[in-house]
């Protein structure tokens, strides 16, 4: 890594100590955002960016995001959190406190495509993924001589049909307690639902397809049979009912008659690493909130 992207990096997490990111849903009424102000001004924090939305101001949910420096935070981030207690009560709310600085630390899954997983390991790298990589996990060995020079942990789980379950026990053997959340960077298994149990709504998949065409298998072999002339890509998190979890991000590209199933493949890469790359950044920014089967994202 060169010295300026060092130096850059350092300055950002220098900024980030005292900064603290909060996550609201509830009812939608009135005095919510006058409410969560009053309390963060009585504790002497400075908010430095807000951002709200509401469904319906008659009877609809209401969101909202705020992000705000407190001095000496990581000693009095749990008073807060149990003083604020008696204002989420009163409005209902669910509601997440992070701290800026405690990066989150995610475990990539990949199978033998290497292009969603270079564009994040290329981020990480910059300094413009602001996680810890904890770990690569793969059900094949090809990616291995890719992740190791990073300094990265590579761990290869084989996975058939007979020992799926032993894989998945495995894997989460080696993720541990560790990881905040996982990435399915063109990891090509079906995570079974007791998996991803353990793993609700921080589970990011990318899908090559504009979701909610083209599921399954074989999307672009699907949208070259249909004669289609957009393509796209989506991130989602992962749910029990295949490729329909809250959608994070989308993305398309024009295409014409004249692309082939294999132009639509080398388009559709670069489709997916941008908006995988999205949609992980705005996770580890806690930046979604999810709503039944939507997501909010304050981008």
């Amino acid at each position: 890594m060169e010295a300026g992207t060092t130096n850059s990096s350092n300055r950002r997490e220098s900024d980030l100590v005292n900064r603290a990111r909060m996550l609201i849903s509830c009812p939608d009424q009135p005095g919510i955002v006058a409410a969560v102000s009053q309390f963060l001004f009585e504790y002497g924090a400075n908010i430095v960016q807000s951002d709200q939305y509401t469904m319906d101001p008659e009877g609809g949910m209401f969101f909202i995001r705020i992000e705000f420096d407190l001095t000496e935070l990581a000693s009095r981030v749990e008073t807060l959190r149990a003083d604020f207690s008696t204002v989420a009560e009163k409005f209902s709310m669910d509601w997440s406190l992070a701290l800026a600085s405690q990066k989150k630390r995610i475990a990539i899954f990949v199978s033998k495509e290497d292009h969603a997983l270079l564009e994040l390991l290329w981020h990480w790298r910059a300094g413009d993924l602001n996680a810890d990589i904890a770990m690569v996990i793969s059900n094949h060995n090809d990616m291995r001589s890719l992740v190791e020079p990073f300094g990265i942990p590579f761990h290869h789980i084989p996975v058939t049909a007979a020992t799926k379950a032993e894989a998945e026990q495995r894997q989460l053997e080696v993720i541990g307690d560790g990881v905040d959340a996982i990435v399915l960077a063109r990891y090509m298994q079906i995570v079974s639902p007791s998996f991803i149990q353990n793993y609700a709504n921080r589970i990011i998949n990318i899908h090559h397809s504009f979701l909610p065409a083209f599921v399954g298998g074989k999307p672009y072999a699907q949208a070259h049979n249909r004669g289609v002339k957009i393509i796209g890509a989506t991130a989602h998190y992962v749910t029990d009912e295949l490729d329909a979890g809250p959608i994070i991000e989308q993305d398309v590209q024009r295409v014409s008659h004249r692309d082939n199933v294999e132009d639509l493949k080398r388009i559709g890469r670069h489709i997916e690493r941008i908006v995988l790359a999205r949609a992980v950044a705005w996770h580890v920014e806690d930046r979604i909130i999810v709503h039944n089967n939507k997501t909010v994202v304050f981008n």
